[in-house]
């Protein structure tokens, strides 16, 4: 572009007006006569010009002037939106026989609860890498926190960070799946009924599957027994993994415990509404709905070291002595887990 002539709107060009000053002291002195070679010099000039300006590489139409960001990510984010809402509206998606949604997860629900994830909790995951990047994995963790957020954010942290793109199919109580609402939006999440069954199910399939065994005991512990684990149940979570030949994957959440310190428990009411327990902390339910705003706590997660399990034979999964041992061994690593992380964390929201 350096070669080409910028001609102010209104102003003709010079090279016409010093024609026209030449027309003019020409008349005088006579008709003035055409000088070909003159032309054929402007012409090849004008070409030049016009070749020079093609060439030029335009401007990306997303960076603005002068550098900076790019501004076309509103764009690109519309595009994705409409391309998600036509293949809503022609069914171009698809769901398990479970009920899980990847487009809707992928899209929408992953979208909800990451600034959660990344801004309120400020989740530091570790360890990510001891997740298989293939092939089915029991991912057993720790529960705390009156509401099962831990979940939902051992999802995004698993979602987001495994370097193979994996996600967590957990394994949910039985009230998760009578509750208006609550119950499809887990279905669509990839949650599925805390059985046997449907768990050796999805290990088969090569799903990444997540238990918390402590259930109800661990999320509903008042706050004197923060980080104190919970009893596995009986090991049916081992004995999952063993008739799968599924690695275990022992998991420390820190952070959890502390969102609201349960100082009481009203057991009668507990009861009438149908709930394990009616948590009663400083701010719940005082200051109603706004007694249910969490504290915004800083998470630690921790995946440890795979426990193989392919090496059993297929009847090592009745044998009562191996799964105790090995639910043992699953508890103490977690258990050992947290209390590093405790000792090692500066504050309780920093």
């Amino acid at each position: 572009m350096a070669d080409a002539k910028v001609i102010p709107f209104g102003e003709e060009p010079r090279s016409r007006r010093k024609g026209q000053r030449q027309g003019r002291a020409h008349r005088a002195q006579g008709p003035l006569k055409p000088v070909p070679q003159q032309r054929d010099e402007e012409r090849g000039q004008r070409a030049e010009t016009l070749a020079a300006a093609a060439a030029t590489p335009p401007l990306p139409p997303h960076d603005p002037p002068g550098g900076g960001a790019p501004a076309g990510g509103w764009e690109r984010r519309l595009a994705h939106g409409l391309s998600f809402l036509r293949r809503r509206v022609t069914g171009e998606y698809e769901v398990d026989d479970f009920g899980y949604d990847e487009d809707l997860t992928d899209q929408v629900l992953m979208s909800l609860l990451r600034p959660m994830y990344e801004k309120y909790f400020r989740v530091e995951v570790k360890g990510i890498e001891n997740i298989p990047e293939s092939g089915g994995a029991l991912v057993v963790a720790n529960h705390s926190g009156v509401l099962p957020l831990d979940g939902l954010m051992l999802q995004v942290a698993v979602h987001d960070h495994h370097p193979a793109d994996r996600h967590l199919r957990l394994l949910a109580a039985d009230l998760v799946f009578v509750l208006p609402v609550i119950n499809e939006l887990a279905r669509k999440l990839g949650h599925t009924l805390a059985c046997a069954e449907d768990a050796q199910l999805l290990l088969e399939r090569g799903e990444v599957v997540g238990v918390m065994p402590e259930g109800f005991k661990g999320i509903g512990k008042p706050f004197s027994e923060r980080y104190k684990l919970q009893r596995f149940g009986r090991g049916g979570f081992v004995s999952t993994a063993l008739r799968a030949g599924a690695p275990i994957v022992p998991c420390s959440i820190v952070g959890a415990e502390e969102i609201y310190p349960m100082i009481g428990n009203a057991k009668t009411l507990a009861r009438l509404l149908g709930f394990p327990y009616f948590p009663v902390t400083p701010t719940f339910p005082w200051l109603g709905p706004l007694g249910g705003v969490p504290l915004p706590t800083k998470w630690t997660i921790q995946f440890g070291e795979p426990i193989p399990t392919d090496s059993y034979p297929p009847e090592a999964a009745d044998d009562p002595m191996l799964m105790f041992n090995l639910t043992d061994q699953v508890r103490e690593t977690i258990q050992h887990t947290l209390y590093k992380l405790l000792v090692q964390r500066r504050s309780v929201f920093f």
